[in-house]
This record gives structure tokens, sequence and C-alpha cells, in this order.
């Protein structure tokens, strides 16, 4: 990572607040995100992985302040947004964009695809309605769709299209930093591959920052040059991808990548299998959150939180065995 970095989160924390009653009394918390930090260079992606309900999609969301966080702080080359008005964020909003799982839930059925990639144009008042559509026409084609395609709508498109466009609107205010929200998990296959070879392509072309948020770690692998694993809304390891599947030190992610299935039927893998079930975030475990589901587990980690920290230079984890 060269320079300041793109994105800089500290201590991020999103609890939702649970109420119930007729009075809708405060009764607890949902807590999504738990303390989390990292940082991301200018064309570098960072991955985050985990189980369902980790807190992933809530970090990129929050991240954007699409969803208002708790606490911490996010910062945008440099400058914080944590605080910043509507009126005030307005021209963050430009340099920061997302690219949602669903491609046909995110694509307005109504509108034609042109007017779908154009509508970030319009809305921020870039260029002339000629301008704008000469910009469309070229997103299309930077994406690898037919400029003549343009006037059709969602419904016609295929899956990969679909999220062609998505990446496309994204793609319409020039952005430095995107949120990519599982991709191309709703997506066959043999698309997926096209779709994120898309997106190193642009990272590279148009010097783009990703987050990108996966349960896949074979997809994981191909694109990012940073790993976050979080589990129950904390990072609990943090390194380069080359290091962390090499060499993983966290039980939770040396379980993650043992689930990772082999193309050669003959060669067998040990499976780590973990037992239980992911524990509520409303209530969470004290000290280490892994530590009901831990083959290693100590008392210690039953009372003591393990502070991320460094062992190895880039190479971070949370762990009091380790």
């Amino acid at each position: 990572m060269s320079g300041a970095p793109v994105i800089e989160v500290s201590d991020l924390k999103k609890h939702f607040p649970i109420r119930k009653g007729l009075l809708r009394r405060l009764v607890g918390h949902v807590h999504a995100v738990d303390g989390v930090s990292f940082t991301i260079g200018e064309a570098e992606t960072l991955a985050v992985v985990g189980e369902s309900g980790c807190g992933k999609t809530t970090v990129g969301r929050t991240v954007l302040r699409l969803i208002e966080p708790t606490a911490g702080s996010i910062k945008v080359s440099g400058t914080d947004i944590t605080r910043l008005t509507r009126k005030e964020l307005r021209p963050y909003r430009r340099q920061m964009q997302i690219v949602f799982q669903d491609p046909f839930a995110s694509l307005n059925p109504r509108i034609r695809a042109g007017e779908i990639v154009g509508e970030p144009l319009m809305v921020h008042g870039a260029g002339s309605k000629a301008e704008r559509a000469e910009k469309v026409a070229d997103l299309f084609a930077k994406v690898g769709l037919r400029p003549q395609q343009a006037g059709n709508f969602p419904h016609e498109f295929s899956g990969g299209q679909r999220q062609r466009i998505s990446i496309a609107r994204a793609l319409a205010l020039n952005p430095k930093f995107i949120v990519a929200d599982e991709p191309v998990s709703a997506l066959d296959v043999s698309i997926q591959a096209q779709v994120l070879n898309l997106m190193v392509r642009l990272q590279r072309t148009e010097g783009l920052s990703y987050l990108f948020v996966s349960h896949n770690l074979a997809v994981v692998e191909h694109i990012a040059h940073r790993v976050a694993v979080m589990y129950l809304g904390r990072i609990v390891e943090y390194a380069d991808t080359g290091t962390l599947f090499s060499n993983p030190q966290h039980p939770y992610t040396e379980a993650l990548l043992s689930a990772i299935p082999v193309p050669d039927p003959e060669l067998k893998k040990p499976r780590r299998i973990m037992q239980g079930d992911v524990p509520s975030p409303i209530k969470p475990p004290p000290g280490c959150h892994f530590h009901p589901r831990c083959p290693i587990a100590t008392d210690r980690c039953k009372v003591e939180t393990p502070v991320l920290k460094e062992g190895a230079p880039g190479h971070k984890v949370a762990c009091h065995l380790r």
C-alpha cells in the first residue's frame, strides 16, 4: 500500500437497538459490528470474510454511511466523514459506491438500463444530456456490454449482464472506492470468473479500491490483496492473502480454510469441523467470542477478550494462544 489510505476505519461499531412492547422499550442491542479497524490503499482489495451473520455486509454499508455507525471513525482520503451531515457528505458520495449481491433486486425493473447507469450522473448534475448519453455508452463498453443494449429493461439481460450494469452504475461518477457486497454469489460459476476478471481489470485501469465482502474463500483468493476474517462482529485475523491461506493462525480461519473443496478427488484434505452454532449477536459470549466452538480454548479465553495483535509483519491475530 503506497501513499495515504483511501479508506481508514478505526474502532467501528454498529449496535442495532431491540425494542419491545407497546411503549417500544429498549431491551437490548444486536452487536452487529463490535470494534473493527482496517485501512484500504489505492488500487487495493481488502476482502472481509466469515460465516453468515458475522457482520460483513453491515461493515460495508456502515463505511458508506448507508447505515449510521454507533461509534468509531471513517476517513475517506484523510477526511473524517463519520459525523458529516447529509449535505456535507454529498461530495464524498461521488467517491464511494456499492455493488449489491443480487443484480436483479438492485435494478429498477421499470427503468431502461441506460437510465439506470446514467441516474447517478443526473442526480449529481454531471454534464449535459448529450454528454451523459455519451458517458453511458462509454460505461457500457467498459463493462463488456453493447451500447445498443442501453434501451433494454433489466429482465432482458442475463444475471451476469445485470451485474455488469450494476458495476457500470457504480463507475458512473469515477469513484475511488467500491464496496462489492458478495457481487458474484448470485451468479452461475461460469459467469463468476468473468465478472471477477472484469473487476480486476477495472481496478488496474481505473485505480479502484475495493472492500470485497464474501463467504467464498476460493473467490477471495483470486481477487483480494489482503483479508480480514470476521467472527460475530470482530476481526479475528488480518493478513495479506498469500500469508493467510498458507499460514492461518486463528482456529476459526483454519476451520474456514479446511472447508474449501479440493478439485482432486484422490487428494484427501483434513477437515476441521466446528462444533455448535454461531452464538447470538444479541448476547455474545464473554471473552473471546469464538471460545464456545474453539477446540483449543482455555479458561482465559472465556473471560478475557483477545486483542488483535501483530505476530509477524502485517499479520494480526486475536487469539491468546497464538
